[in-house]
């Protein structure tokens, strides 16, 4: 009770009524106010209208009392009488054996199960007994207490006694209230005397209208009688009419008094002989053999009833409606069914021959023919329950007592849809049944079929079993054909619900027509051979597979693997025929437990119309003239018989000689059910029959009656059975009326003297302990169709191979798929991936997208053909700048070099090479090291060079403008002074690096992009702050040499250096000015590229802008390098 979860607290007080409305409340509350308000009269009205809704209100919930117990199931069956008026309620019930408590204990019950409360105290009985010999009996007791048994009582306001006299109601007493109403003259001449004649008389003659018999004892009653009354009260007549015949209404009433006398023993003299002739010429009379049925009866103690589909369809005849409806025919005898029928009968002679079950008990039976349908399996569940004619048993009747007729049990019927019929109407009447092939669903809802039980488990375990079954062979795109009946339909609804839940699809999903319409069937075909599936399960009984199948043998449909249902898994009408086994070798389907049932061949074979008692067996004729295809002359009602186109049976035949399905003993499977069902009611007799007084279930712990069996009391006991066969099976049924559920896993096998064998191939127990197998197959053992041994693929599409997943196709199931390669980044490692994966960030998917590898670490390296390129540029760069140092120091004594300031020049060289030598270190994989080495490099040694040219514009600028003869200031600009300006330059930006490395320097650094197979590996600049501090101060150092070269660009040509160096500060700019936009939107490594491409463009521009003119005169016009060609005096153009 942990798990109980109080929603609502109800309150309940000692005297509450169960009557109480909210109108009741509202008057109760209102005559409390008049009574508080002293209101007298508002009182008096409050009190009149509050009693009139009490009355109300009790009449109210007496009614809704009445009406839920006449609507309830556990109710409906009594036959006792029962009468409700206002709030008086009576229960006319007969006594039987002395045991009064049997008519009233249902209703007890009743009330009990629906939390009310019999108030025993406010209760009386009268029991009426006219027998001669009267005998005591036993005090009526509810929950323990005893009721007040009373000789007389008051009901609907006349007076009842236990004697039916009358005299209550006419005494004096009872008229005194009538008396105070009319006259005195009128009451004494005219109603008194008419009102006792009525009573007296009148009454006694009621029953006489309705039986002649009774009219006969009743004659003098009803003639003599009155003539006696008026000779001995002629002084009450005669003398009030003389004194009053001057009083002309005294003389009319008492006239009118003699007519209506005379006319009302003309009523009870003529009535009761008329009225019995009439009642018998107009009663209700079946019409003759439209009820009436064949039946095979055998007489015994306690009579078994049983219902087998002996053939498998109705002749529907033609009705006018002009002439009397001709009996129902039935047609196409089963042979499968009536070996059943006769299992029954020998389970039932066993018991009865081996007397330790039950002795001194014998069992009979009554068994009718439902023909295979519904209408006619009611039909005969209602000749079973009782007809026109009761059964007669040992030649007493046995209905006496009870309305249900002498069958206490019904084993049937075969099919679900027939029993879902029967399983109605036996539960209204509580008689138990007990099918042996109804395997629905549905008939498991005891709400619906109370009395019902199988010794055939439920289609919910077979479902099971058959999912399960398809799950292990991974089969995705199944069809499913059912029957057209409850067992086909429900079993093939609950399968595909099943079967969708672990992702498999329905291709197909076809109901099998049960007038087996050829164009219905072979568009059933059509369908399945145009939807791709392989495996077909048929969910159906024999006759709907055969028409089925027949279907699929004209089409010429093969190679589907077919899945049978445990109705035809092995049926021999399938497995015979020679025609089938092509197209049915290889199937496989469950069916129950089979078991050899000794002597059971021999019985069956034992039928000659020559032994007792054949001829009259109304099915052993149809049977006989069906295998022998003879005529035994013998006209058997309710079947079909074609015995003018057979010729006579000669009397030699023998069953022994003839292999046909009844004489196959090899598959006893629903035979042996039907030897279940006989002996789980033979324990359940025995149960009964070893009652203790005392200690049984019923009230007063009485035990059934020996020679009365009860329905009621063996449904109670049949649903506690529990026994082990002689086979060792146990049988026991659940709450459901359910057996335990075991299934063989059979494989059709075609043997090489081209017969069928079913072969045992796993076995499914539905019994296993949670977390076990239920399903075990030997794959060994299975030959498929076709004779093949690998198992057969049945998919909407093909198995999607790792790598890839499955993309549903637009309006089509979702077995039905198109196989999409996974995206870059993604994988799936497994077949039928619904969804690939996304590898980890620093993975990314393989060429067939099957595993994640690591990604490829990316960076500006010597191997690659942008590192390889920059890396050459960078080389010539320097050896180009080692050439010119080499030009330089060669010439060293030339007129052009020593004009230049050759210390800086020599500086400058110096600083360009390292600048097309620091490049290098942006090129290969980055390190802590490599990443502060680049970016410091870098800076130091452009401000370097930058420096070297500032000091050089200076100079230059210095040296051609001076302002006066003598002036110090080149004293200042001195080449200690360049060189100072050069350091002082120098050692800023080597103080800037210095904090930069210290605060934050720049480190390697992984970035990842989302979609990309690589990772690039690059150095963070660790502070933007920093690195823009650094360019900024190489970009003020370049404005502040464009500015002064520009103020010195018209010096002499020739010596026009200053020029030149505003050139080289022109393309310098130029290029990190580009820089800057280019870096930030440069992806990756290409951002350091980009760089390096900056570095090594401005260090060719200064070379080329600065050096390159003067290579040019030192190499090819040394006539220009002269002191005298310098220090000429020429016009500058303008610049």
């Amino acid at each position: 009770m942990d798990d109980v979860t109080v929603t609502r607290t109800i309150s309940v007080r000692a005297n509450q009524k169960p009557w109480l409305t909210v109108e009741v409340h509202r008057l109760l509350k209102a005559r409390n106010a008049a009574f508080r308000a002293e209101d007298k009269l508002g009182l008096r009205t409050a009190r009149a209208n509050l009693s009139r809704g009490i009355r109300v209100a009790k009449r109210q919930f007496s009614r809704r009392i009445v009406t839920h117990f006449s609507n309830s199931r556990d109710t409906r069956n009594l036959s006792n009488l029962f009468i409700k008026f206002a709030d008086d309620t009576t229960i006319v019930g007969l006594i039987n054996n002395n045991n009064e408590t049997a008519y009233i204990w249902c209703l007890a019950m009743w009330c009990k199960d629906n939390n009310l409360h019999l108030n025993v105290e406010k209760s009386k009985e009268i029991v009426v007994d006219f027998r001669r010999t009267c005998t005591q009996h036993t005090p009526l007791n509810i929950d323990g207490a005893a009721v007040e048994r009373v000789s007389s009582t008051k009901f609907l306001g006349v007076h009842i006694s236990e004697d039916l006299d009358y005299a209550h109601v006419t005494s004096p007493t009872r008229l005194r209230s009538v008396q105070r109403c009319l006259p005195s003259l009128v009451f004494r001449l005219i109603f008194r005397p008419v009102l006792s004649d009525v009573l007296c008389v009148a009454l006694p003659v009621l029953p006489c209208l309705c039986c002649p018999a009774f009219f006969v004892l009743c004659f003098p009653a009803c003639v003599v009688l009155p003539v006696l009354y008026y000779l001995c009260c002629t002084t009450c007549v005669v003398i009030p009419v003389l004194s009053c015949l001057c009083c002309p209404a005294c003389v009319v009433l008492p006239l009118l008094y003699w007519l209506c006398y005379t006319a009302c023993c003309i009523v009870c003299v003529v009535l009761p002989v008329v009225l019995p002739v009439y009642h018998q010429s107009h009663r209700c009379k079946l019409i003759h053999g439209s009820m009436s049925l064949p039946v095979l009866e055998k007489k015994g103690d306690i009579i078994l009833g049983g219902l087998f589909s002996l053939h498998d369809m109705v002749v529907e005849p033609s009705l006018s409606f002009t002439t009397m409806p001709p009996m129902t025919q039935c047609a196409k005898f089963n042979f499968r069914t009536f070996r059943w029928m006769q299992t029954m009968i020998f389970a039932i002679d066993e018991i009865n021959r081996n007397g330790k079950l039950l002795p001194n008990i014998t069992l009979g039976y009554q068994i009718y023919d439902s023909c295979s349908t519904a209408h006619q399996a009611l039909k005969a569940a209602m000749a079973l329950m009782g007809s026109e004619k009761d059964s007669l048993v040992d030649g007493e009747k046995q209905s006496k007592g009870t309305c249900h007729g002498a069958i206490p049990v019904v084993i049937g019927d075969g099919g679900s849809t027939q029993s879902l019929v029967v399983a109605r109407i036996l539960g209204v009447l509580h008689v138990p049944q007990v099918s042996y092939f109804s395997s629905c669903a549905c008939l498991s809802d005891k709400t619906e079929f109370p009395t019902f039980l199988r010794t055939m488990p439920s289609d919910l375990f077979q479902v099971d079993a058959l999912v399960q079954l398809v799950k292990y062979f991974g089969w995705t795109w199944v069809g499913v054909c059912a029957g057209d009946d409850a067992y086909g339909r429900g079993g093939a609804q609950i399968f595909v619900n099943e079967v969708r839940k672990f992702g498999a699809c329905v291709a197909v999903h076809e109901v099998i027509p049960k007038n087996r319409a050829q164009a219905a069937i072979s568009s059933i075909v059509s369908k399945i051979s145009s939807s791709g599936a392989r495996v077909i399960l048929v969910f159906a009984v024999e006759q709907d597979a055969t028409a089925f199948f027949d279907e699929v043998l004209r089409v010429g449909l093969t190679g589907i693997q077919w899945l049978a249902s445990e109705a035809w898994s092995t049926a021999a009408v399938l497995s015979n025929p020679k025609k089938y086994h092509h197209i049915l070798q290889g199937s496989m389907g469950f069916a129950i437990r089979r078991a050899d049932i000794p002597g059971l061949q021999d019985f069956l074979l034992h039928l000659h119309p020559l032994s007792p008692n054949a001829l009259k067996d109304p099915f052993f004729i149809p049977f006989w003239e069906e295998v022998f295809q003879c005529s035994l002359g013998v006209q058997n009602e309710g079947h079909q018989h074609n015995a003018q186109s057979k010729p006579p049976c000669t009397g030699t035949e023998e069953l022994g000689t003839v292999k046909n399905i009844y004489s196959d003993v090899s598959q006893l499977r629903i035979s042996y059910n039907v030897y279940k069902a006989v002996y789980a009611i033979a324990h359940t007799l025995k149960a009964m029959k070893s009652c203790v007084k005392g200690k049984a279930p019923f009230p007063l712990q009485e035990c059934p009656e020996a020679d009365r069996i009860q329905p009621w009391e063996l449904l109670y006991y049949i649903r506690q059975v529990e026994y082990i066969t002689s086979f060792g099976d146990e049988i026991m049924f659940d709450e459901n009326g359910d057996p335990a559920a075991m299934y063989d896993l059979v494989s059709w096998h075609l043997n090489p003297n081209g017969k069928i064998e079913f072969v045992n191939i796993g076995k499914f127990d539905e019994t296993t302990a949670t977390g076990e197998k239920k399903l075990h197959v030997q794959e060994k053992n299975i030959v498929w169709n076709g004779n093949q041994s690998e198992v057969p693929l049945s998919v909407c599409s093909n198995i999607c191979p790792p790598g890839t997943r499955k993309a549903i196709r637009p309006h089509l199931p979702i077995c039905c798929h198109d196989c999409v390669i996974c995206t870059a980044g993604h994988i799936s490692n497994k077949t039928d991936a619904i969804e690939c994966m996304q590898c980890l960030p620093q993975f990314w998917s393989n060429a067939e997208r099957t595993a994640c590898v690591p990604k490829h670490v990316e960076f500006l390296s010597f191997s690659d053909t942008m590192g390889i390129t920059l890396m050459a540029i960078s080389l010539l760069g320097s050896f180009c700048t080692c050439v010119v140092i080499f030009i330089f120091s060669y010439h060293r004594t030339t007129a052009i070099v020593r004009a230049n300031n050759s210390d800086l020049s020599f500086l400058l060289l110096f600083s360009l090479t390292l600048c097309f030598l620091c490049s290098l270190t942006f090129i290969g994989r980055p390190s802590d090291w490599s990443c502060m080495l680049r970016q410091t490099a870098f800076a130091i040694i452009f401000v370097l060079c930058i420096s070297c040219i500032l000091g050089k514009t200076i100079v230059v600028l210095l040296a051609f403008k001076p302002t006066l003869p003598g002036s110090i200031i080149m004293k200042w600009f001195g080449p200690l002074q360049q060189k100072a300006i050069i350091t002082l330059s120098t050692l800023v930006q080597a103080v800037i690096c210095m904090v930069w490395l210290i605060v934050a320097p720049p480190s390697p650094q992984e970035l990842i992009l989302r979609g990309s197979s690589n990772i690039i590996l690059l150095c963070d600049k660790g502070s933007p702050i920093a690195f823009a501090l650094v360019l900024g101060y190489i970009g003020l150092l370049a404005c502040i040499c464009l500015f002064l070269a520009f103020l010195a660009r018209k010096l002499p040509d020739n010596f026009n250096e200053a020029k030149l160096i505003t050139f080289s500060m022109l393309i310098f700019c130029a290029v990190w000015v580009a820089f800057v936009p280019a870096y930030i939107s440069s992806p990756g490594k290409y951002s350091t590229v980009t760089e390096v491409f900056a570095i090594l463009s401005s260090s060719y521009g200064l070379l080329g802008c600065i050096f390159a003119p003067k290579c040019y005169i030192i190499l090819l016009r040394p006539e220009k390098n002269t002191r005298k060609r310098l220090m000429s005096k020429t016009t500058s153009g303008k610049f």
